[in-house]
């Protein structure tokens, strides 16, 4: 066992940056945290750290390992939770990532409703816009938004989102209210740099696609925020559905140009390529795939 704990010092090591964080996050010293570490190393005759007074990085031998290992713990420990008698919920730790306003919006609830029913398992909930390398972060899970193409991944998909224009009453009251696409060019409009091309905004209407280049004083990196300076009377949002939750509804804000509409956009859990999902990542996959149903701002499947 001796091993294992060496490889989880290592891993934790070298994903906080820290021994000092490492030994927090394993519940053990400092001083042992190095030892298991140091242990490895001499087991491998080979630097798997370079250790600086600031911070602990990575050899290229280091990084290599980091890329494997904590997949081989998982396996580890999903054999011995499936096999141990009389086991009831998951266990370890599950680390996930998801975009910043989709996972403040829906991950967070929805791995809150996951974790009721496994008190053994702890969950580390990573919140990027950045599509995140899996490997090298260490990660079992990631939910991402739109179209991409990274052959060494897999994907399950989830469901479908669209963006929605909207504004607020005090914005429209004062600047009037755009009933065709060629009318936003009169408007401010608020860019989200998130977007892949932000100051273009596509529409279709039956088979017809157009494109509107648009104009404004703010830029956000956040469909949060974009919300939130629609909401202030600051311009015209395209946001996704999910990031406007009840808004509409409760006229705080206001679709426009509703006889266009964006693109369908995917919502997908993805994972990596060629290694066998440990069984607490199947099943939180299985659940998010049921739990977004009941959604509403999002289509299932």
């Amino acid at each position: 066992m001796d091993r294992i704990d060496q490889i989880r010092a290592f891993v934790a090591t070298a994903q906080t940056g820290s021994f000092t964080a490492a030994a927090d996050q394993l519940g053990i010293s400092n001083r042992l945290t190095s030892k298991y570490v140091g242990e490895l190393e001499a087991r491998l005759g080979v630097r798997l750290l370079q250790r600086t007074t600031r911070k602990v990085g990575l050899t290229p031998a280091g990084a290599d390992l980091l890329a494997r290992a904590p997949a081989l713990l998982d396996d580890f420990d999903d054999v011995l939770s499936g096999i141990a008698e009389g086991s009831k919920g998951l266990s370890g730790m599950l680390r996930v990532s998801a975009p910043v306003t989709f996972g403040e919006v829906y991950v967070v609830g929805m791995l809150a409703r996951f974790a009721a029913a496994h008190p053994a398992l702890s969950i580390d909930l990573r919140l990027n816009d950045r599509h995140q390398d899996l490997a090298a972060e260490g990660l079992d899970l990631a939910f991402r938004l739109g179209h991409f193409d990274q052959a060494s991944l897999k994907v399950r998909r989830l469901g479908t989102f669209r963006s929605v224009l909207v504004a607020s009453p005090e914005y429209l009251a004062h600047h009037g209210t755009p009933t065709t696409l060629e009318d936003l060019s009169d408007h401010a409009c608020i860019v989200d740099t998130n977007r892949r091309n932000p100051r273009r905004w596509v529409f279709h209407k039956d088979s017809k696609e157009t494109v509107v280049t648009i104009k404004g004083r703010f830029q956000v990196n956040s469909a949060r925020a974009a919300v939130e300076l629609a909401i202030s009377g600051l311009g015209l949002a395209n946001v996704p559905s999910f990031a406007l939750s009840d808004l509409v509804e409760a006229g705080t804000l206001v679709p426009l140009v509703e006889d266009h509409h964006s693109e369908i956009a995917p919502i997908g859990a993805v994972y990596l390529e060629g290694r066998t999902l440990p069984r607490k990542v199947r099943a939180l996959i299985e659940f998010a795939a049921e739990d977004i149903k009941g959604h509403c701002q999002i289509k299932p499947g």
